[in-house]
């Protein structure tokens, strides 16, 4: 299974698995219930349910609510893992972590006794380098969310691309948590035809909407 937050990087750590012929299964996400959006990112859940659709992947989607403390999300991945180990035959999730520690730790952490070991193909990359390396493959994505201070916060809602990886504080890839990107097209995936809607912002941060073409 994959990691799915319709960002660049979880498109990226597909496309290497595939690559290096590991079969993959599915990809698995979390979607806020009051929302019936992807958490964090912001996606619309159909968006994310297109992109399945392009890589030829079912998507096993585990509902959250909002706020959700996290006793209640460990709770909800657990179930989820376990359902994907017993009834899938997964035996691995991947991860698109590049280089924060506690991050991965926690991840470990909550897939232990569940039938399952995560994975981190991208981990240790350098940023700037795999940026550049998404680009030049053809990678296009939409920078869907930011925190409010953030130095991407303005650019919400644009493309992706080399004017953002030069940003003063920013991560090329956002990993710090800088920026949130849906990705529109990359290897395996053709082209998802969507536009950007209105831009929010909101105390917690700048969210852009994502429109399906109809």
């Amino acid at each position: 299974m994959v990691s799915w937050s319709t960002g660049k990087d979880a498109a990226w750590t597909l496309h290497e698995l595939r690559e290096k012929g590991i079969e993959v299964v599915g990809l698995v996400t979390t979607v806020t219930r009051e929302f019936h959006r992807v958490s964090v990112h912001g996606t619309p859940i159909e968006v994310a349910r297109a992109q399945a659709d392009a890589v030829g992947l079912p998507l096993h989607e585990v509902p959250i609510p909002y706020p959700c403390p996290n006793a209640r999300y460990e709770a909800a991945m657990r179930r989820a893992f376990g359902l994907l180990a017993d009834e899938w035959g997964a035996t691995h999730v991947a991860f698109g972590d590049l280089f924060l520690e506690d991050v991965r730790r926690y991840r470990e952490h909550l897939m232990e006794d569940c039938g399952l070991e995560p994975l981190f193909p991208l981990w240790g990359r350098d940023t700037a380098g795999l940026a550049r390396q998404m680009l030049d493959a053809g990678v296009e994505a939409v920078i869907v969310s930011a925190p409010p201070e953030s130095p991407a916060a303005p650019s919400v809602g644009r493309q992706w691309d080399e004017a953002v990886l030069d940003l003063d504080g920013a991560d090329p890839c956002g990993e710090r948590g800088e920026f949130h990107t849906c990705v529109l097209r990359a290897p395996g995936l053709g082209r998802i035809e969507a536009s950007v809607g209105r831009v929010v912002h909101r105390p917690e941060g700048v969210f852009a909407d994502l429109e399906l073409a109809r």
